[in-house]
C-alpha cells in the first residue's frame, strides 16, 4: 500500500466528514445558496485543506455542489432561498497534501417524510449496502449488483449515466464504479485501492438532462433525485470509510 496516500486521504477523510457533519446541522429554511457555499469555503480553508473544485481541472463555480429537488448532482449555488421541504443534496471534494477524497448526503429542509423518507432512506441504505460488500478480491460487479437491489426494493429510478470512481491523486480516476452491476463480474479490487462508492436514485424515472449552466443534471420527468457517496479505502478483510467525521 501507499502509506503517505493513505494517510492524506484518512486525514483529508476526516476533515471532509467533520464539514459535512457541521453543514447538517448548519443548513435551515431562508438560507441561501451562495452563502452556504462560502461557509463551506470557509470550513475547508479553516481546517488546513484545499477548495478542490476551483482547481483548474474542474473549474467549477462553487466550492461545493448544490442540487435541490429536480437536480440530481453537480447544482451551482446560486441566489436561491431554500425552503421548509426542498431535497437538497451537497456533494463536496477536498484536496489535503496533494490527494482527495468525496463525500455526498442529501436531506430534506425541515425534516423528511413520506415519499422524500423512503427515497432517502433506500439510497441511503444502499450505499451501505455497498459498502458492506467491499473487501480485497471482491468485483466491482459485485459492489453494483448490492446497490442495485437495495434501489430495487425501495421501486426508485436507478441512475445509469453518472457512477462513482477511483480517487486519489485526482478526484475522478478508473475505475467507474456503477450503482448496477452482475455478481463475479467488473475489475477485482484490492487492498489500497481508494474508491468513491455513491448510489443515486430518482422517485420517477432516471432519465437526466444538464441544464443550460452546463453543470447542473436534474431529472427529465422534474421527479426528486438522492445522492449518497463516500470514500473507501479497500483492506484485505474489508474496507474503512475514510470519509466519516
Amino acid at each position: 500500500m501507499d502509506n503517505q496516500r493513505i494517510e492524506a486521504m484518512r486525514a483529508g477523510g476526516k476533515i471532509l466528514g467533520r464539514i459535512l457533519s457541521e453543514l447538517k446541522s448548519y443548513v435551515q429554511a431562508g438560507m441561501n445558496e451562495k452563502d452556504i457555499d462560502k461557509w463551506v469555503e470557509s470550513k475547508i480553508l479553516k481546517y488546513g485543506a484545499e477548495v478542490a473544485y476551483y482547481e483548474p481541472t474542474t473549474n467549477f463555480p462553487g466550492a461545493i455542489c448544490i442540487s435541490v429537488n429536480d437536480e440530481l448532482i453537480h447544482g451551482i449555488p446560486e441566489d436561491n432561498i431554500l425552503q421548509d421541504g426542498d431535497k437538497v443534496s451537497f456533494d463536496l471534494s477536498i484536496k489535503y497534501h496533494n490527494y482527495y477524497v468525496d463525500s455526498a448526503f442529501t436531506m430534506v429542509i425541515g425534516g423528511e417524510k413520506g415519499a422524500l423518507k423512503h427515497l432517502l432512506s433506500y439510497t441511503e441504505s444502499a450505499l451501505a449496502e455497498g459498502i458492506a460488500t467491499v473487501r480485497a478480491g471482491v468485483k466491482l460487479g459485485d459492489v453494483g449488483y448490492a446497490i442495485e437491489k437495495v434501489l430495487e426494493k425501495g421501486k426508485l429510478g436507478i441512475i445509469r449515466n453518472y457512477v462513482g470512481h477511483g480517487i486519489g491523486s485526482e478526484i475522478h480516476m478508473p475505475p467507474d464504479v456503477p450503482n448496477y452491476g452482475q455478481r463475479g463480474h467488473g475489475l477485482k479490487l484490492k487492498a489500497g485501492d481508494t474508491i468513491c462508492i455513491e448510489p443515486m436514485a430518482s422517485l420517477g424515472k432516471p432519465d437526466t438532462f444538464i441544464s443550460d449552466d452546463g453543470w447542473t443534471v436534474c431529472l427529465k420527468d422534474g421527479s426528486i433525485g438522492a445522492h449518497f457517496e463516500h470514500t473507501i479505502l479497500v483492506t484485505d478483510d474489508g474496507c474503512e470509510i475514510l470519509t466519516l467525521n
